[in-house]
């Protein structure tokens, strides 16, 4: 890779790259995203290489492993090129057909397709499956388009584009002016207006200021910022590079969970790549503008996706929080104007500053601009990464991009905005998914995990394990946070072992309330909301926790019990053999019977009767 010493030598290797080119070259890109690497996609490549081999297809086929594909629920994906043919569950042993059927004979492996689990139509092309024609990329543009290793793919696509905008005709004041008129918001949860963020932090006097992409995402099903990071990671780079230039930064750093070591691995080599070609460092192509990026990695402590316990972890202390103000971008990382905004946000920078703010202002609602990125996950035919237009309604994702709910159950509820978001009901399946419609109805967008839940979830149970999550995650720094999690832990345990009397749901809302107004950041002042709207919208759940001691949908195990039809059992001894207790007795042929003092309401006799004998209530 040269080194770019100016604009113009970067614009004469572009077309180079754009000459040497050829769009109608057979290419095969096997997805290695978060979702298909488990998957075997890495084994799935390499199969790939061997049968292109043995069939002399190395001149005439590109292969090459690409960011997540999105549809995560069908890995391994595999896509081929030009003729968008995409394939689903590929695995090894599936190569030599795909090579033979259509990079030979440019025919169709039929049973590797997609079929659409509502039409039951077939889905040969990129194009025709429903959860692709719905979207609106920008952050997820790239992904399957190039090697999140080859620098020169990015480039051939338009990257550093906007580096070269801003260098060569654009003041730092114009850039922050772009980024203000195009209303993006923090994609991080809070949604904080991103150009008055950088225009607060560029009016702080000083020479010292830093540059931070918060890429600590520890939302349990959430992967957005680990695909972008892990498939786009030169559009992460290239964004933080014009947010650095245009607060007047020369520093920064990019934070990244130590459970990511292939985004904190393919992060790595972009910034050494993009140090090389002269996109980082000093005098970056001749401009006299100087930027410099490295890695920090995080623990895994939850609480430091907070951008003062972020910053905190950063400087080698405690990731604790910190009350505000001064806010970050007055006074941040090492007592410095500090701009922290996540992945997906700087990943919409380049974009912005290519295609203008009135286009990107032109996407999505009054006060919520642009695409935003879910990880949909949970209780839906087609779990995945979307992208979609703000104000996109709950249904259309669901339904429209997800497919609906499996095995024909019904919808019951959706949860937006990780551990901290709040559950929302089926009424609210029409309401359009934005900043200001989520908060009205007691949720957040958080930084864009989806999880779906069907009739056979328990509410109250589903708030608990968030609760638990909570507590277990929470820094313990402030009183409020760490005891009022605390309790309601406890009184979480008391609902579904049938200990709790009525006055536990009034005493829950009044913690949440002290907890919302006295914790010192986000993680306590948002933890209430999987409480308070269960308790809105399900409150019929808990009653019957608590008032008939039953679990509506059968999942709280200490309110369970379990029993034997006699006129179903045939006394085959399935259940007796497998009763971890010796809970069942009874004669064989005989009806057998259950000791509920010995039961422990484990469900294996549930699971093994052949005869539907035994009965859970």
């Amino acid at each position: 890779m040269p080194r770019f010493a100016t604009v113009d030598q970067l614009r004469q290797y572009r077309r180079q790259l754009a000459a040497g080119y050829d769009p109608q070259q057979l290419q095969v890109l096997v997805c290695a995203g978060p979702g298909c690497l488990p998957l075997g996609s890495l084994e799935v490549a390499a199969a790939f290489r061997t049968a292109c081999a043995e069939k002399g297809l190395n001149e005439r086929v590109i292969l090459k492993t690409s960011g997540c594909q999105g549809l995560c629920a069908k890995g391994v994906r595999v896509l081929i090129r030009p003729q968008e043919i995409s394939y689903e569950q590929v695995t090894v042993e599936d190569v030599p057909e795909i090579v033979a059927t259509t990079l030979v004979n440019g025919g169709i492996v039929d049973r590797l397709v997609h079929q659409d689990p509502l039409s039951q139509a077939k889905c040969i092309h990129k194009w025709e499956i429903p959860f692709y024609q719905h979207q609106h990329l920008m952050v997820l543009r790239h992904l399957d388009l190039l090697d999140p290793e080859s620098l020169d793919d990015y480039l051939r696509l338009g990257g550093y584009l906007s580096l070269e905008k801003v260098l060569l005709g654009m003041t730092p004041e114009e850039v922050i002016d772009l980024v203000e008129r195009s209303g993006l918001r923090g994609r991080g949860g809070a949604g904080f207006p991103t150009g008055r963020k950088w225009r607060l932090c560029r009016e702080v006097p000083g020479e010292v200021k830093f540059i931070i992409c918060n890429g600590d995402e520890g939302d349990p099903g959430a992967f957005m910022d680990r695909a972008v990071m892990e498939g786009d990671p030169h559009a992460v780079l290239e964004g933080m590079i014009v947010g650095a230039y245009a607060i007047g930064a020369r520093r920064g750093y990019i934070y990244v969970r130590h459970e990511y070591p292939l985004a904190v691995k393919r992060l790595q080599l972009a910034i050494d790549q993009a140090r090389e070609a002269g996109f980082l460092g000093q005098d970056i192509l001749g401009s006299g503008f100087d930027f410099d990026l490295r890695i920090a990695r995080g623990s895994g402590a939850f609480v430091c996706g907070e951008e003062t316990a972020l910053m905190a972890s950063i400087e080698g202390l405690i990731g604790e929080p910190i009350p505000r103000p001064p806010y970050p971008a007055q006074s941040g990382l090492f007592g410095q104007p500090t701009v922290i905004n996540n992945v997906e946000t700087w990943a919409n920078v380049p974009e912005i500053i290519n295609r203008g703010a009135e286009w990107y202002a032109s996407l999505g609602t009054e006060r919520s601009k642009g695409t935003k990125v879910f990880s949909l996950v949970g209780a839906v035919n087609h779990t995945g990464l979307v992208e979609v237009p703000m104000g996109t309604t709950l249904r259309q994702i669901i339904f429209d991009l997800g497919g609906g709910i499996p095995g024909g159950k019904e919808f019951k509820a959706v949860q937006t905005g990780g551990p901290s978001g709040g559950c929302i009901p089926k009424q609210f399946l029409d309401l359009p998914v934005d900043y200001d419609s989520l908060q009205e109805v007691g949720s957040i967008m958080g930084s864009g995990g989806m999880i779906v839940m069907d009739e056979t979830s328990c509410m109250v149970d589903v708030a608990r394990y968030f609760i638990g999550f909570l507590y277990e995650e929470s820094c313990g720094k402030c009183t409020p946070c760490r005891e009022g999690l605390r309790q309601l832990v406890h009184l979480y345990e008391d609902i579904i072992h049938g200990r709790a009397e009525e006055g536990h749901l009034a005493l829950m809302e009044e913690l949440c309330a002290v907890m919302r107004s006295a914790s010192i950041c986000g993680l306590g002042q948002s933890a209430v909301n999987p409480v308070l709207t269960t308790l809105k919208y399900f409150r019929e759940e808990y009653e019957a926790h608590i008032r008939d001691k039953k679990c509506p949908a059968l999942v709280c195990r200490p309110l369970l019990k379990y029993t034997i039809d006699p006129e179903a059992c045939t006394g085959c001894l399935a259940c007796v053999r497998e009763c971890p207790v010796g809970a069942i007795s009874g004669r064989k042929k005989e009806p057998q019977e259950i000791d509920q003092e010995l039961c422990v309401k484990c469900g294996l006799c549930y699971e093994v009767c052949q005869f539907d004998a035994v009965r859970r209530e």
